[in-house]
């Protein structure tokens, strides 16, 4: 990495920590001697962060000290940039909207270098119209799940055959055909998933439920796939 990005990820790693951490620590955290280390510390000193700390004792940064907007890689902008379009594509309106003040507010500190690079990359993530009515029962399911509201639902299996249920939505599931519900099934007594496009009604209640350590998102990712958590 040239000197901006080094002295950047160095003002990164500082300002992530509470205590101070040592010159050898830092090098080996970063892949550089200990030397470049002492001499990336002094030019940050120069201009203006304030760093605390000595040879031999550890560096951190002043605590409550405003730095200016970071910046990024292309590649990180990019990575930036289609997940937004992701999330604008494939999540509800309101997610949608939020997704596009964030890549505004992105482009808006970025270098006239990324915002060229910006410009030109190469996803392109359509919006489709047919997908509104998904879109709306995408965000119903985001709200249930962030305030553990029970549901009534009308659900359609594989056959077409219908089912009444109350459910617990623990969280959703993105995979590369189509969106499901994590749930815990009050009819069935147990986990299930449900296809967002498989729902024939959908009714918040005003019934709260509250996770536990048997029943959460956590437990099933353990228990029932065998992996501690997704993200």
């Amino acid at each position: 990495m040239n000197k901006a990005e080094r002295l950047f990820q160095l003002v990164t790693l500082l300002r992530s920590r509470r205590t101070a951490i040592t010159a050898d620590a830092i090098a080996a955290m970063m892949g550089v001697s200990v030397r470049t280390v002492y001499r990336d510390v002094q030019a940050l000193s120069l201009s203006g962060v304030p760093i605390e700390g000595e040879a031999g004792v550890g560096f951190l940064i002043r605590p409550g000290h405003h730095l200016p907007p970071l910046m990024f890689t292309p590649d990180e902008l990019q990575a930036l940039i289609v997940g937004s379009r992701m999330v604008q594509s494939f999540t509800d309106r309101d997610l949608a909207r939020a997704a596009q003040q964030v890549e505004q507010k992105i482009r808006s500190v970025l270098t006239d270098e990324l915002k060229q690079h910006a410009e030109q990359q190469p996803y392109r993530i359509p919006v489709v119209e047919d997908d509104d009515g998904l879109r709306e029962t995408h965000g119903q399911l985001r709200r249930a799940c962030e305030q553990h509201c029970k549901l009534a639902v009308g659900y359609a299996d594989e056959n077409g055959s219908e089912t009444e249920r109350i459910i617990w939505p623990l969280g959703m599931i993105g995979w590369t055909s189509c969106w499901t519900l994590l749930a815990w099934c009050e009819l069935r007594r147990d986990y299930r998933n449900f296809r967002f496009d498989r729902f024939r009604s959908l009714q918040v209640l005003e019934e709260h439920f509250t996770p536990t350590a048997e029943i959460s998102i956590a437990a099933y990712l353990k228990q029932v796939i065998g992996i501690r958590d997704i993200g």
